[in-house]
């Protein structure tokens, strides 16, 4: 078995080698707290079943690099500065706001679970990273008390009907939704309400990672603003 000082310089080479091919140049500090992030998440992981996988370098590949190649994509719709309030609804481990909040220190994140020990495993991840920008709430999203969000993301939360239904009050006058999914939900797309348009469907690559993946991104009609 390698020892943990060579398992921890193998996570950091396999990082920054998929940070490079998503065209993201992370610094030393970033990269450190996602690495940290990797490290709480694994921890914790034993005592609260945060996620399915155990695996560190498997963790990195299929929750890190899965949200990581969100990030690019991200910033294009935000442009310079235009992005300040981010909502992840039904966040469980932190998945993508975490990554979400490290990278981006400009953007406000919020992530909402109805499981409370999940957001109190978010809430101990901003302390133990230092992510002011950072924060939790034990909560059903449609009962959350929060400030319009710019954008609204979900990781595998529910159908699309159902993930803009919840949320929908939560949603600035021009903001959208970003849902991250496998192959492309024809079906789903197809069943949201006639005043809802999917303006843009995004295909990703994740190194490492041998499925489909996309993002949806929905807005409000202008009609309906």
């Amino acid at each position: 078995m390698r020892p943990p000082e060579a398992q921890a310089a193998d996570l950091r080479a396999a990082l920054l080698e998929i940070a490079g091919t998503l065209a993201l140049d992370l610094n030393e500090t970033q990269c450190d707290a996602l690495l940290a992030y990797l490290a709480l998440l694994q921890r914790w992981n034993a005592t609260y079943n945060l996620t399915a996988v155990r695996d560190p370098a498997q963790m990195l590949t299929q929750h890190l690099a899965d949200c990581l190649a969100v990030i690019g994509p991200l910033r294009r719709h935000g442009g310079e500065g235009q992005l300040k309030r981010l909502l992840d609804v039904g966040s469980g481990g932190g998945l993508p706001g975490v990554v979400i909040a490290a990278l981006n220190p400009g953007i406000q994140v919020t992530c909402v679970d109805t499981v409370g020990k999940k957001a109190a495993f978010i809430r101990q991840t901003a302390g133990e990273l230092g992510l002011k920008n950072l924060f939790a709430e034990h909560a059903r999203v449609e009962q959350l008390k929060a400030a319009p969000f710019d954008v609204i993301v979900s990781r595998a939360f529910a159908s699309l009907v159902d993930f803009t239904r919840l949320t929908r009050h939560h949603l600035a006058p021009q903001g959208v939704w970003m849902a991250m999914k496998g192959k492309t939900p024809g079906d789903e797309m197809a069943a949201l309400p006639a005043e809802l348009e999917v303006f843009h469907v995004e295909h990703l690559t994740v190194p490492g990672l041998q499925a489909e993946r996309c993002l949806v991104w929905i807005r409000q009609k202008t009609s309906s603003l």
